[in-house]
């Protein structure tokens, strides 16, 4: 039987809501934990183009990406269009309860804004280790950190919520993409260089050994990645969390951030990523691109 909830003066009607989406998690339970982790989704990926990932059937079964709003999407709910999709907009906690009942496991949001398309809002680092373990790929991270320091630069980490990291670094958003990833070439290839044996940029799994893939390519115009706070579709409900930067050291897992853990760590610890949600000092790059215009080639 539906169960039918109230939010913000929505009605929502809650199908199947005894169906089991995680292991001892329900549509019900999901439900609830995302009301509770609304507003800090919403800080973030509120304005950008959104992708879901849809598991009717929960973690264990098929899935599907859905970019364009269905059919039946309430007239209520925002959407924009890019290139001929109709991507709904995470504006507020009904549309995300409504999401939740599809069976939405995870929110991957642009990294532009529809009211700027085409000027990201940050420089976003995707790091992803090639074999188990935590240790290479937060070492890495620390390593793009000096890199971006001496930039003059500084950023928040967070859990990409399964395997990896994701470094995001505040900027004006008056830089095309082909211009940040300028400076994430830059980036990557320095660090790569300096560090052979521990970071690639090959794309190819296969050649990777156990390496950290260093991503630059991710971010540009039409691409997303897993939003903050957002769940991943794994048998643990682990989530994409920020981290304090001294919280990178041996023992830090990611499966210790999970749909049961993060309501207690959002109480002590508050919203870690409010400087790139709510940036007070973007970047300007200016100085950094015109350095690199003079002694860099064209990124491929």
């Amino acid at each position: 039987m539906n169960r039918i909830v109230q939010v913000e003066g929505k009605e929502i009607s809650i199908s199947n809501p005894d169906k089991k989406l995680f292991p001892g998690v329900t549509k019900w339970d999901w439900i609830l934990h995302l009301s509770r982790l609304a507003p800090w989704i919403l800080s973030y990926a509120r304005g950008r183009y959104l992708t879901t990932i849809r598991y009717p059937n929960g973690v264990e079964g098929d899935y599907f990406y859905q970019k364009n709003a269905p059919a039946h999407t309430p007239d209520w709910i925002q959407t924009a269009r890019w290139r001929e999709v109709d991507h709904i907009l995470l504006q507020d906690a009904p549309t995300l309860i409504w999401l939740g009942n599809l069976a939405c496991l995870e929110f991957h949001v642009s990294f532009d804004r529809v009211e700027r398309p085409g000027y990201p809002t940050e420089l976003v680092f995707d790091l992803d280790p090639s074999v188990e373990g935590f240790e290479a790929v937060m070492e890495t991270a620390h390593l793009t950190r000096e890199v971006l320091n001496s930039l003059g630069l500084d950023g928040v980490v967070k859990t990409s919520g399964a395997t990896g990291l994701q470094l995001y670094v505040p900027i004006q958003p008056k830089y095309p993409f082909a211009e940040t990833r300028r400076i994430s070439h830059f980036v990557a290839r320095y660090l790569q260089e300096k560090n052979p044996r521990l970071i690639t940029l090959e794309r190819q799994v296969k050649r990777r050994g156990s390496r950290v893939y260093f991503d630059y390519l991710q971010h540009w115009q039409g691409k997303s990645l897993i939003t903050v706070y957002s769940p991943r579709a794994r048998r643990e409900a682990t989530l994409s969390v920020p981290l304090r930067w001294e919280e990178l050291k041996p023992g830090l897992t990611p499966t210790q951030f999970t749909l049961n853990t993060v309501h207690r760590r959002l109480k002590e610890a508050g919203d870690l990523f409010a400087p790139i949600a709510r940036p007070v000092g973007a970047y300007d790059l200016s100085e950094i691109l015109n350095f690199i215009s003079r002694h860099e080639p064209e990124p491929v």
